[in-house]
């Protein structure tokens, strides 16, 4: 994305002079389903982002344009509503919230692009809302502190978006840093940055384009499942608030003989919050192939323990475990669909991608899609 397009387009649109920001994407190397067990989580900002152009007006509208619907919609700072348009929401949702808590918007033009792919859990929805937030801020110097951007873009998807949301999309979206892994405590919100050196490998994504019916409700079950355990554990020891508080043991002793089923999710978040700890490890003594290795186990309990995989994903994380040049490989994000994460020999990847493709295709009759992502920094000014 070049600033000079960027600009230019919003003149032509607004025919003003715009401050532009850049809000990246995000990936989770590690430590999924874990954010809502007060766990942590080990995300990384990536080179593919949101732009915005934005400007003020003499008078209270908010006039947005998106690139890719190619839409317009306008609205009123003084009476700010859900839009129609659900892509309107994700701003208009930050507009609201900064609102709510007392700072003053006046009207603004506001023009969106970018080139996180939609729908592959790369958290596109998160940078919108973070580079809407930087981005008022910056207009109307509202001196938001950087955290409280990544907390009012959360509110902001649970309130006008309808997406029960963690914290890790906006935190990662606006604290990233190039070369850096961040280890986000999703209880007490502290963080430490791990260095994320890849000499010679990169990271791929590999989209399986599909997106099952499950995905929602086993979320909102799995949920529940976790809730109950820590709920029969707590009985024992008042102290346990979530699977976080919890260990092996005493899942064996109090949940165990009640339900198998619940037993084999808390299981799973138990033993993944252990394996991102020795993760950041791995990481630290710059041993790619240690976490190459743990990747590998998350997918496994992801699938069969967890059971938020699906067979796509499934197929193509199997694909690649033989293949020495590929030291990890496991589903990312919520489950039923979106993207593997791999750690590939960078000279082999074109390769791989044309071998996997011609695979996947005559297995599922699916066209699959790649992205070579490097890490990144957060939300930021873009010139």
């Amino acid at each position: 994305m070049n600033a000079q397009d960027l600009k230019t387009t919003f003149q032509r649109l607004f025919n003003a002079e715009p401050i532009l920001v850049r809000s990246p994407g995000r990936i989770n190397i590690i430590g999924e389903h874990t954010d809502y067990n007060g766990g942590f989580v080990m995300p990384a900002a990536i080179d593919k982002a949101i732009y915005v152009a934005i400007s003020k007006r003499e008078d209270d509208e908010i006039h947005l344009f998106s690139e890719s619907y190619q839409q317009f919609d306008i609205s009123s700072v003084k009476s700010l509503n859900k839009s129609e348009n659900s892509w309107a929401n994700y701003i208009l949702g930050v507009a609201d919230q900064l609102i709510e808590r007392g700072y003053r918007l006046g009207g603004f033009n506001f023009y969106i692009d970018g080139d996180v792919p939609l729908g592959a859990g790369l958290s596109s929805s998160a940078a919108v809302e973070c580079a809407t937030g930087f981005a008022l801020d910056q207009l109307f110097s509202l001196n938001v502190p950087k955290m409280d951007v990544a907390l009012i873009a959360q509110k902001a998807e649970q309130t006008f978006a309808g997406v029960n949301c963690g914290i890790m999309d906006q935190f990662a979206s606006v604290f990233g840093k190039k070369d850096q892994a961040i280890m986000l405590d999703c209880r007490s919100m502290k963080h430490i940055y791990i260095p994320l050196k890849l000499d010679g490998y990169k990271l791929l994504l590999l989209n399986t384009n599909v997106k099952h019916a499950l995905a929602d409700s086993a979320y909102n079950t799995r949920r529940a499942q976790c809730e109950q355990g820590v709920a029969w554990v707590s009985e024992h020891y008042p102290n346990v608030s979530t699977l976080r508080d919890v260990d092996l043991s005493m899942l064996e002793a109090h949940v165990k003989p009640k339900d198998e089923e619940v037993f084999t999710k808390c299981s799973f978040v138990v033993k993944e919050i252990g394996r991102l700890l020795t993760a950041a490890e791995q990481l630290e003594n710059g041993n790619l192939q240690g976490l190459g290795n743990l990747m590998f186990e998350t997918h496994e309990g992801l699938s069969k323990d967890y059971e938020v995989s699906c067979k796509e994903l499934d197929f193509l994380v199997e694909a690649v475990k033989p293949l020495d040049y590929v030291l990890g490989a496991r589903m990312m994000g919520g489950g039923f669909g979106g993207c593997t994460i791999n750690i590939v020999k960078e000279e082999k990847i074109a390769d791989l991608i044309e071998e996997l493709s011609s695979k996947y295709l005559l297995q599922f009759g699916l066209k699959l899609d790649s992205y070579t992502v490097q890490t990144d920094n957060g939300t930021s000014l873009f010139n």
